[in-house]
């Protein structure tokens, strides 16, 4: 998800017709697919706020498959997206919901396969810029824009400074970090947004840790 130009900042190269309803939707749906980490062979997505009532006219539905399918923000493919999953069977499902949101272009997408799923909640803050506020559960803050690991892991002593301690041997630079749990002493999600994309042996590593359940990344 990479800026192109310095003109990115304020609006990325994008197919229209509105950043925050088609570059921010296909945003949230490459990074559900990048969490996934495979092509989902169905989803249910569901819209709210301003997605829920001008999803149609602003392609927000076409966007949101796109990035399903992995087309960056700037894929001529992002317009037959929808003819493009239908070919593939992915099944997909679009549903206006009415519960009001926190914020007005709020997508709640839930993908999955014969081997699992995945559910998060992405909102479109505006100039193609995204924020993911809920993976599985999980409260967090992830801007989508940055290359990342989701670890999830058991709340123990030591976990996250572990994690901290193979990406400071890397020479790997967190940008920001934040940790979430459900309750005390069970599952947690460390959420960390690093300057470069990681390799697959530092991973490998990070996945090798004691307490350590899933490593997830998202890469730029």
């Amino acid at each position: 998800m990479k800026f192109r130009s310095v003109f990115d900042i304020i609006g990325p190269v994008m197919i229209g017709p509105s950043s925050s309803h088609t570059a921010g939707a296909a945003r949230i749906g490459r990074v559900a697919r990048n969490l996934f980490d495979r092509e989902p062979k169905w989803a249910h997505i569901s819209f709210y706020g301003s997605f829920a009532k001008t999803y149609k006219g602003h392609g927000t539905d076409v966007a949101i498959v796109g990035g399903l399918l992995d087309f960056d923000t700037f894929d001529e493919r992002i317009k037959e997206s929808l003819e493009i999953a239908r070919k593939k069977k992915m099944k997909i499902t679009f549903r206006e919901e009415e519960a009001v949101p926190e914020h007005p272009n709020t997508a709640k997408i839930t993908v999955g396969d014969d081997d699992g799923e995945l559910e998060l909640v992405g909102i479109s803050i505006g100039g193609g810029k995204i924020e993911i506020v809920e993976l599985n559960g999980f409260k967090l803050r992830l801007s989508g824009h940055n290359p990342a690991i989701l670890v999830v892991h058991d709340d123990r002593f030591g976990a996250i400074a572990n994690v901290s301690n193979i990406l400071a041997k890397h020479q790997i630079n967190i940008g920001q970090m934040e940790v979430s749990r459900k309750e005390k002493g069970q599952m947690a999600l460390m959420t960390i947004e690093v300057d470069q994309n990681l390799e697959d042996h530092v991973i490998a590593e990070i996945t090798a840790l004691p307490n350590i359940t899933q490593v997830a990344r998202i890469v730029d």
